[in-house]
């Protein structure tokens, strides 16, 4: 019989419910949610009872030392993913690592180098790109059906009021671009490839919050293709979107096009299609967030059979380290940019 997976989650807050959710639903594929960890002991203990799960802790390290743990899941505010990422390599167990990755480049690319000196998993939980509808997207460029993608925007604009379940981000200096920009420029990489030059504009337009709320980002790709990335949370549309993200790409032979009904609309050699790009809504999932619940369980699945496997998930630090290279370029850029003198 094979070996189970012994996963433990550190961070019981807003988001890790759809964490805890996606691995309790992988029982019958081998995995076991034996513990729980949070700064807050009240709130660990009512998440190990909505969950089932005998391991309570207020410590990551007791944790790590009373557990017989394979994978560790770490999802808490970035300001400590380093140190518990650290010392959960340390202890020679597998990694997963909420986004942003890390509070900085330099602070990834140390992870980075921490994980591959010891020969340990280390993967980000980046779930934008499993996204039902896009990973829609993705097959159909994989299947050249609309040629070579040649120009796209990808757009997170919304007005939803995300200070409600984690207020702590209204303090952060770099907001916009590492909280979701991260997300949406992890789909331009997928979607496009890599980037060989990046220019952006950063706006803040919500009061009281300390970081750019709005970021529009250009990129350059190595294949030639142009993108517009814009994510906000300063949106004024009605209906507004959210969760959804849009997307338009145009290729040598067609284009497609995710509206925020969630209708795919694929254009090829004068024929259109449109197709319904709806996720399921999981038994614990609930609309309209059953896009990135659906995604999350599809994250922490594709992880959990690369580990299973004895290979980087794809999703792995030293992939997602490029994306977050690409958020950092995009901060230079907007602060970089070149004046252009009124003509007289």
């Amino acid at each position: 019989m094979a070996k189970r997976c012994r996963v433990g989650v550190v961070g019981c807050g807003f988001f890790a419910q759809n964490h805890l959710h996606s691995w309790k639903s992988l029982r019958d594929q081998g995995v076991d949610l034996v513990a729980v960890c949070d700064l807050s002991q009240s709130l660990a203990k009512t998440t190990a009872q909505a969950f089932s799960v005998h391991g309570v802790y207020k410590d990551m390290a007791a944790m790590i030392a009373q557990e017989d743990l394979d994978l560790v899941d770490i999802v808490t505010q970035v300001n400590s993913h380093k140190t518990l990422v650290s010392l959960a390599l340390d202890a020679g167990i597998s990694t997963i690592v909420q986004k942003p990755f890390g509070t900085s480049l330099t602070e990834c690319e140390e992870m980075l180098a921490k994980a591959n000196s010891t020969a340990q998993f280390l993967a980000v939980h980046e779930n934008f790109r499993f996204q039902h509808p896009h990973l829609m997207v993705a097959d159909i460029l994989a299947s050249g059906r609309i040629g070579a993608p040649t120009w796209g925007r990808i757009a997170f604009r919304t007005g939803y009021n995300i200070f409600a379940g984690q207020p702590y981000l209204r303090d952060e200096e770099r907001f916009i671009l590492t909280d979701v920009g991260v997300h949406v420029l992890d789909m331009a990489r997928v979607f496009f490839g890599e980037v060989s030059y990046v220019s952006a504009e950063l706006q803040h337009r919500i009061p009281d919050v300390a970081g750019e709320d709005t970021a529009t980002v250009m990129l350059l790709h190595t294949s030639g293709a142009v993108s517009v990335v814009e994510c906000t949370y300063a949106s004024q549309q009605t209906p507004d979107p959210f969760p959804v993200t849009l997307v338009e790409i145009e290729g040598t032979k067609g284009g497609l096009r995710l509206g925020a009904d969630l209708r795919l609309t694929v254009s090829s050699n004068g024929h259109a299609e449109t197709l319904n790009a709806d996720a399921p809504v999981l038994d614990w999932a609930e609309r309209p967030w059953h896009i990135v619940q659906d995604s999350v369980l599809a994250t922490c699945h594709h992880i959990f059979e690369c580990w299973k496997a004895g290979i980087p998930a794809s999703v792995s630090a030293a992939d997602n380290i490029k994306t977050y290279a690409l958020c950092d370029a995009a901060y230079k850029a907007a602060f970089e940019r070149v004046s252009i003198k009124p003509a007289h």
